[in-house]
C-alpha cells in the first residue's frame, strides 16, 4: 500500500499536501482500493466555504457511493476538472492526476490534527 511520507492523512482516507499556502487533497491509495472502480466524482464548486470534517462531495465506484470529507476548513480554489470525463484517474494516480480540490485554508492549527504517514498506516492495519 501506497503512504506517501510527505503528505498528511483523515481517519476518513484522504490525504493532504501542504506545499505551498493552497493545500491539495485527494483520497488514499488505500480508500480507492477499498471502492473499486471509481466511475464518478461529484466535487463542490470553486468558491464553496468548507468547514472541517464536512461532506464536500461523494465518490462512487461500480457497487457503492462514498461520501468525501474536507481535512481541513478553507475556501474551494479549484476541482480536479479532469476526473468528470476520467474518473478512474483516481484509482490509477489517486496522488498524482487524482486529487480531487485545491482549497485555501482557514485555520492553520487544524493541520496539527491530521495524521502523518505512521498513523495512518496503524489506522488502517
Amino acid at each position: 500500500m501506497n503512504i506517501p511520507e510527505n503528505l498528511l492523512y483523515t481517519a476518513e482516507h484522504e490525504w493532504v499536501s501542504y506545499k505551498s499556502s493552497d493545500v491539495i487533497v485527494g483520497i488514499t491509495d488505500y480508500a480507492q482500493s477499498q471502492l473499486g472502480d471509481i466511475i464518478f466524482v461529484e466535487l463542490p464548486e470553486v468558491g464553496t466555504s468548507l468547514k472541517s470534517g464536512e461532506v464536500f462531495g461523494e465518490i462512487e465506484a461500480v457497487k457503492t457511493v462514498s461520501e468525501l470529507y474536507a481535512p481541513i476548513s478553507g475556501i474551494v480554489l479549484s476541482i480536479n476538472e479532469k476526473l468528470e470525463d476520467t474518473p478512474e484517474k483516481v484509482n490509477l494516480s489517486p496522488y498524482n492526476e487524482g486529487w480531487l480540490i485545491k482549497i485555501s485554508p482557514e485555520i492553520p492549527k487544524e493541520k496539527e490534527s491530521l495524521l502523518t504517514n505512521i498513523s495512518y498506516q496503524k489506522s488502517i492495519e
